[in-house]
């Protein structure tokens, strides 16, 4: 039996002075600070203004396939030198900020210390810059970590922005569908042939039927927090595909610009 409307409107107004009463609990308890250099903003999962005009969001004109900022208008469908010479293996990819000397410090935050409580804000972000990749997709995949660094570091950030972002844009996430076999040294310091090589042979499927299954004819969605050369990125593409995957897209928090 349907609810009397008067009773529904009441249970939403409870449900929304209930969430606010929440939100201001939690900023008398941990009052909000900027995501980035810790000041304090006026809401949680904010900049403050000064890290806010440090950030480069990337927007069109860019790449019709890696998704790269043009310096120049450009149109719609266009692809960069880079995308024409050697196409990647993935469909297409997008990213939020350009990685730089404004966003370093957010991204290293969140990869390397601890700072996990902004996941929901990227999450966010996230789907805004990625809104015509997730307009279809059936599933996003986190880029595993090998089981040796994750214990070391105690969480895999991909995975952490992948759920924010399932929790936002309602596509299901499945962390650990693509698997990291074998450990392999940092790419830091490594040109684009050397990170190629690196990680070549280093992922696979899950093994079993039900990981083929979930691979099989489906859309999906590959979320790292950075693409450097995307040579990580195009190896999981690659394994993806292999094994059925009808198009691979690539959505991450930054990505380095080569000028």
């Amino acid at each position: 039996m349907q609810a009397p409307a008067p009773l529904v409107t009441s249970l939403a107004g409870l449900g929304r002075a209930a969430a606010g009463a929440a939100a201001l609990l939690l900023d008398a308890l941990l009052p909000p600070r900027c995501l980035c250099c810790g000041e304090a903003v006026d809401r949680q999962g904010g900049l403050c203004a000064a890290c806010w005009t440090k950030l480069t969001f990337i927007a069109p004109p860019l790449c019709a396939c890696c998704g790269v900022p043009f310096e120049y208008e450009a149109q719609q469908g266009v692809l960069c030198g880079a995308c024409i010479a050697a196409p990647p293996r993935f469909t297409r990819a997008r990213a939020v900020l350009v990685y730089d000397d404004g966003s370093r410090p957010l991204v290293l935050g969140f990869k390397h210390g601890d700072r996990i409580h902004a996941a929901k804000s990227y999450g966010v972000w996230l789907a805004r810059a990625g809104k015509d990749l997730l307009e279809d997709a059936d599933r996003l995949l986190p880029v595993p970590l090998h089981r040796a660094r994750l214990f070391h570091r105690r969480y895999n950030q991909a995975a952490l922005l992948a759920q924010a972002l399932s929790r936002h844009s309602g596509i299901p996430t499945t962390p650990d569908l693509l698997q990291r076999r074998r450990a392999t040294p940092t790419q830091g310091g490594l040109d684009r042939q050397g990170r190629h090589r690196n990680v070549k042979g280093a992922f696979r499927l899950r093994p079993g039927q039900a990981a083929a299954e979930q691979v099989a004819g489906q859309r999906l969605v590959l979320v790292d927090d950075v693409m450097t050369t995307g040579a990580t990125l195009a190896e999981c593409a690659r394994v993806l595909l292999r094994a059925g995957a009808a198009r691979v897209d690539v959505l991450t928090l930054a990505r380095v610009v080569q000028r």
